[in-house]
């Protein structure tokens, strides 16, 4: 009997206080009140559409998601998870995961949330130096975000991640090793460590800063790299670090093709029949304000992926990997045969991108280091 696809769920909280300057993200500046208990009953009503479609499974992690999910109260998720909960199961070791600013949560909130069965805290906090905060428009100071992960640590989360930012404008090789060390003595089980980079249809990709030079960068990654390692946080995936039994299930399910809903303004999804093996991404209409007009339709978008389409997602996700991928997975996640990938293999392995294995492959330091080429072989 096929094992079936894991599926985890994405709910998309669209509102924040202020925008940051590099966000593409669908996230939109609170005007006025939050249409919270509106927005609530928006999100039940969309995942009830989405379960009449795909049928109801088992839920294996939760990730709610922003801008800034942490601007809603415990009792708005208390009752969205109540109403969840009468659609599908969840399961038995659920990871639910919460985007927090480090500006917008305190104690009594958190515990909340905690008591709810959110088991995993991830806090946007990108520096721990305030004059770059400052820079990239961050609304929280640095003693903000050192609060805010000892409220979480005091509120009962064990499993924490922080976001942290690497190559912004105006920091140097020790500015970036200073924020990796602050983090090493905090009491957090995951790093999220991202290169700045400048987005489309963002402020700073009209208004570009300097950005830190290329092989300030490099030097920086090798020596954060090392840190990382020495204090036991593995790097599992191209921006991702963990201690041991931390990995964040409900990323990982992403990079190993796995399926999820996403409800909530913009939010995408991808789901599979495995009664008739086609995989399908969906689509959510973006603006808050058409999201909650009862009237609209929700889903705005349901396509089929075609081979191709899934020969590039597929892969597009899994080189961002650390270690051997097996070449079952790629069957049993999109239905298609591995000689399909002979050719791109073939071209990666002669590039040094990637190294076969008896049972799978995996991504090269020289493929590490260019993945973006390397995600390219894949493509035609």
């Amino acid at each position: 009997m096929r094992t079936p696809i894991p599926t985890s769920l994405y709910i998309h909280i669209p509102w924040c206080i202020k925008k940051c300057p590099y966000c593409d993200f669908n996230s939109h500046e609170i005007n006025g009140s939050l249409p919270e208990e509106n927005y609530i009953n928006a999100l039940i009503e969309d995942f009830k559409h989405d379960i009449s479609l795909f049928k109801p499974r088992l839920i294996d992690t939760i990730f709610i998601g922003g801008g800034t999910p942490s601007l809603f109260k415990g009792e708005s998720y208390a009752k969205l998870f109540a109403e969840l909960q009468k659609l599908v199961t969840f399961s038995d070791d659920i990871e639910i995961t919460l985007e927090a600013n480090p500006a917008t949560v305190e104690l009594i909130y958190l515990a909340e949330y905690c008591k709810l069965g959110i088991n995993r805290l991830s806090l946007g906090v990108q520096s721990f130096n305030d004059n770059l905060l400052k820079k990239i428009g961050r609304i929280h100071s640095s003693s903000e975000a050192l609060a805010a992960i000892k409220a979480a640590k005091n509120a009962g989360f064990t499993n924490i991640n922080i976001d942290l930012m690497y190559g912004i404008p105006e920091q140097t090789l020790q500015d970036g090793i200073k924020d990796i060390e602050i983090a090493l003595n905090l009491p957090i089980t995951h790093l999220s460590w991202y290169q700045f980079t400048i987005e489309k249809n963002t402020y700073f990709s009209k208004y570009p800063p300097v950005s830190m030079p290329e092989d300030i960068a490099e030097n920086l990654e090798k020596l954060a790299f090392k840190l990382l390692k020495n204090a036991n946080f593995k790097r599992y995936e191209i921006s991702a670090f963990a201690r041991e039994n931390a990995l964040a299930k409900h990323n990982m399910n992403y990079w190993t093709f796995g399926d999820y809903f996403g409800i909530g303004a913009g939010a995408h999804g991808k789901l599979t029949d495995p009664n008739t093996k086609k995989i399908f991404r969906t689509q959510k209409t973006r603006l808050p304000k058409s999201y909650l007009n009862q009237e609209a339709p929700k889903l705005i978008e349901t396509k089929i992926l075609s081979s191709q389409d899934l020969i590039f997602e597929y892969m597009l996700n899994a080189t961002r990997l650390e270690g051997e991928i097996p070449f079952s997975l790629f069957k049993e996640r999109t239905f298609l045969d591995i000689a399909l990938l002979n050719k791109a293999l073939v071209k990666a392995v002669k590039k040094n991108l990637l190294k076969l294995t008896t049972n799978g492959f995996i991504v090269t330091d020289l493929g590490r280091r260019f993945t973006n080429n390397l995600q390219m072989e894949f493509l035609t």
